[in-house]
């Protein structure tokens, strides 16, 4: 789907500060900043990419967005509503509309639950079926995610893990909500059972009219799956693209890295790796200006005061870097 359709989530200078405490008092020493300003938009109907190192903070933004975790600051706005004023009976009916896909399958699945209990509890807590009622649109479920009704009386340990992933889809699915959150829904998973369910998630959107936040680390897979990416790093959005352009015509340094490690599936095909000097610094004390500039390659004296801004370099390109956009041109 092209960029610049209707919005269905908007989210403005999110923010997850985690404290940590120390002394006699347990005071607050210091703080994680997991997600520090993170803006973006999410049209109806496309798949939005999410990748980036582990620990840049792209599962907790997916759980802030649901309201799994509360934020620090920032706003969350499905359908124009601000989630984050929700209390209550109104936050619960607004949970209908957001789902999560959980990374781990066997993880997310309860051991002492039956397959129907697991799939059918959240149509019971929501008042949406029960009874005979629950158990017809359980099997639905099941079949519409390529599982046989009669899978409903076993229990997850069953299962394989492609196996235990569809089930989960089936749980998300339960209560036809507008959005999905993939939590890396296939890096649990054999490559040759990824693709399957990456075909199942499209099909799914298609059928469905979906919109999916999708969280990974794996670029080829997010390609595959995503109309847009957003490339986060120690907390910030770094870049948002197309996943087209994004591939194609990468404008941060950050990015270029990543792309250069993606595999070719040809030996006689050459591609300059982009190697990072040096670790992710800490999100407790993050680099002063831009984050990246301990481990960028162009790193300019600017990159060390400024932090810089999301600006557009070009059909709905963002970039975040002084290399791209000047300061008095971001300004």
């Amino acid at each position: 789907m092209a960029d610049g359709g209707e919005v269905l989530l908007e989210v403005r200078d999110l923010k997850k500060w985690f404290p940590i405490t120390g002394g006699i008092l347990s005071r607050v020493v210091a703080n994680v900043q997991a997600v520090d300003g993170v803006s973006f938009d999410i049209y109806k109907g496309e798949t939005m990419g999410l990748v980036g190192e582990s620990g840049c903070g792209k599962t907790t933004t997916g759980r802030l967005i649901l309201r799994l975790i509360e934020p620090t600051a920032g706003s969350i706005r499905f359908e124009g509503v601000d989630i984050l004023q929700l209390r209550g009976e109104a936050m619960r009916r607004m949970r209908r509309q957001m789902q999560i896909i959980f990374q781990d399958p066997y993880a997310s699945l309860n051991p002492r639950m039956t397959v129907g209990d697991i799939i059918g509890e959240p149509l019971e807590i929501h008042g949406v079926a029960r009874g005979k009622e629950k158990e017809k649109r359980v099997a639905e479920l099941l079949e519409r995610v390529g599982l046989r009704p009669a899978h409903a009386r076993r229990f997850p340990h069953e299962f394989s893990g492609g196996q235990r992933q569809r089930i989960g889809i089936a749980r998300a699915l339960a209560l036809h909500p507008k959005l999905i959150i993939c939590d890396e829904p296939v890096s649990a998973l054999d490559v040759s059972i990824q693709s399957q369910v990456l075909n199942l998630l499209k099909e799914l959107q298609q059928d469905f009219g979906l919109t999916y936040l999708f969280i990974a680390h794996g670029l080829h897979v997010v390609k595959h799956v995503s109309d847009r990416v957003g490339v986060m790093y120690l907390g910030k959005l770094v870049e948002v693209a197309t996943s087209d352009e994004l591939f194609s015509s990468p404008q941060h340094p950050y990015t270029e890295a990543l792309l250069s490690a993606i595999p070719i599936p040809d030996p006689t095909a050459k591609r300059e790796r982009i190697v990072l000097q040096g670790d992710v610094p800490s999100p407790v004390n993050p680099p002063k200006g831009c984050r990246f500039n301990t481990r960028c390659p162009y790193v300019m004296d600017i990159c060390r005061q400024v932090e810089p801004t999301l600006a557009d370099v070009g059909d709905g390109h963002l970039v975040a870097c002084h290399l791209r956009v000047p300061v008095a041109q971001a300004s």
